[in-house]
This record gives C-alpha cells, structure tokens and sequence, in this order.
C-alpha cells in the first residue's frame, strides 16, 4: 500500500514537474533567444571592428612582402605588382652574408631555447615542489629581473661579459637572453607545475623513483603546455633581439640577423630592396616554431597564470 501510494506521488510529482518544464520551456528559450539575438547595429559595429583590426595587423606584413618583390626604383612607391621580381631575395643570398647571419641566429636561437625550457623547468619544479632555504628571495629575484630595461643593463652585462672574455662570441649572447627567458619562463613553469596534483609524484617515488625521475618521466609529459610556451618565448627572446646582438658582436662573420639588418642602413639611405626580402626571410623560422607550438600556447599562457 504504502509503495503503491509513493509512486502515485512520485508519478504525479514527476508529471506536474515535466509539465511545469513543458510551460515554461517555449517562454525560457524565446527569452534566451531574445537575449542572445543581436540587433543589426550591433552586429555591423562588430564585423567592422573586426574587419578593421584584420586590416591594420595584416597590412604592414603585407606591405612588407610586397615590397620585397619590387625591383629598386620603385621601393618607396605603392606600385606593387610593377615589374615584380626576385632579385632582392637572389641579391641578398649571393651578394651578402646573409646566410652567415642566419646561421648564427639559428645556434644562438637553438642553444637559448633547449637551455632556457631545460633551466626554467627544473627551476619551475624545484620551487613548486620543495620547502628550501631563499625560496621566497628567489622568487622575488626572477620577479624582480623582469622590471629592469635592457638599456639599463646594457652596460653591466657588457662588462661582465668582457671581463669572462665572452664578447662577439655566440656563446656570450646565448648567456645573455638566458637572462632575460629564463626568469620569466620559470616563474610561468611554477605557476604550471602547481596546477599538476603532487599525487603523481607521490605515486612515483612509491615506485621507487627519486625526485628527478618523478619529474623527468611523470611531470614533464604532462607539462607540453607550458614547455611549448617556454620554447617558443625563448626563441623569440634569442631571434628577434637587437640591442644585445648589435652591442656585443662585431664583424659579418660573427653577427647575427639583428646585427647585420642593420648593414643595410646607413646615413646615405636605405637599401629597402634586400632589407624588406631579409625581413620576409627572417619571419620564416619565426613561423615554423609557432606553427609547432600554437595548440599548445592557449593552455600553457593560461595554466601558468592560475597560480603564482
């Protein structure tokens, strides 16, 4: 009886609720749809802005490419697709050490960005995972490394680079964008590694894994995310960079691509042709590592800024 009577109660609860939700249904998704439902304006507005700000990051790349297809004497003009050619791009690599530039770039870039993600990483880890005497000086030090302008330091890390006979070498220059990847990147790995549960690391060490193996075998497959941005900053940091590159090393032989643009400017002019062609060239690398590292940039940048 009394089992009969609470699924007549249940039956009858259950169909006033369902035919509540059938009432009120039709008039919750029209008043969703009213909410959600954008009115022409608004949506011109929108589609202009977006169209306006595709147009002002597209266009000087754009300009640039075109104007590396554009003999001499038209360098400066908008005529664009006049007498298109190639020999900025075939002047630049036979009649120039471009391609002496670009390896040195490729081993200082290379060597920053394999050093930085490895230092940052354990960096990162150590001051996630253990308690440890000026831990919290440290963290304030990689902070604190990132207010300072590179013309302040300049002229310190030129002395100091001097005096351990580091000048117009590869090496020098590798040790200085250290400087500036790798406290970044590492106060963002710490931010990362304390998204991860420490239960992984538990579980390893139970397994007999020491504090390194846990992290090299079990922790850094589970940090691409924030590996990929390393990676990616660190490059950027070691590629682009001029100041450093353009105080520090001397000589075509020695130069990287910062550097050696630079030989295309003068106080006479500008030789716009082989400068805008070198330009094209040097995004190319640029492009592949981001290629590589974009799914994974999303989610790192994100990951390391929950936590600090």
């Amino acid at each position: 009886m009394t089992t009969a009577a609470t699924g007549t109660i249940t039956e009858t609860t259950t169909g006033a609720a369902g035919a509540g939700a059938r009432g009120a249904g039709p008039k919750a998704v029209r008043t969703t749809a009213r909410r959600d439902r954008r009115s022409p304006l608004a949506s011109i507005a929108l589609h202009t802005t977006l169209v306006v700000a595709s147009v002002v990051a597209v266009f000087p790349v754009l300009w640039v490419l075109l104007t590396s297809l554009k003999p001499a004497s038209y360098a400066t003009t908008t005529d664009f697709f006049k007498d298109t050619t190639l020999e900025n791009y075939t002047g630049l690599l036979s009649d120039t050490p471009f391609l002496t530039w670009f390896g040195n770039s490729l081993v200082v870039a290379g060597f920053t960005t394999l050093i930085g993600v490895f230092t940052a990483a354990t960096t990162g880890y150590a001051v996630s995972r253990f308690r440890f005497p000026g831990k919290r000086g440290l963290m304030w030090t990689l902070l604190i490394t990132q207010m300072f302008p590179v013309a302040v330091l300049i002229v310190p890390i030129y002395n100091i680079m001097s005096g351990l006979g580091l000048l117009n070498r590869s090496a020098g220059l590798v040790l200085t964008y250290l400087t500036i990847a790798v406290p970044f990147c590492a106060w963002m790995m710490k931010g990362f590694f304390d998204t991860i549960p420490r239960e992984i690391d538990e579980s390893g060490q139970v397994d007999g894994l020491g504090p390194f193996g846990a992290f090299w075998r079990l922790i850094l497959p589970l940090a691409k995310p924030g590996l990929a941005v390393t990676a990616f900053y660190s490059f950027i940091t070691a590629w682009g960079e001029v100041a450093y590159a353009s105080a520090f090393m001397v000589g075509d032989e020695n130069l990287t691509l910062a550097g050696g643009l630079q030989k295309f400017v003068n106080q006479y002019g500008a030789q716009w042709g082989p400068m805008t062609a070198a330009s094209v060239l040097i995004a190319v690398p640029a492009a592949i590592v981001f290629l590589f590292a974009q799914r994974h940039l999303v989610t790192g940048v994100s990951a390391g800024a929950v936590k600090g």
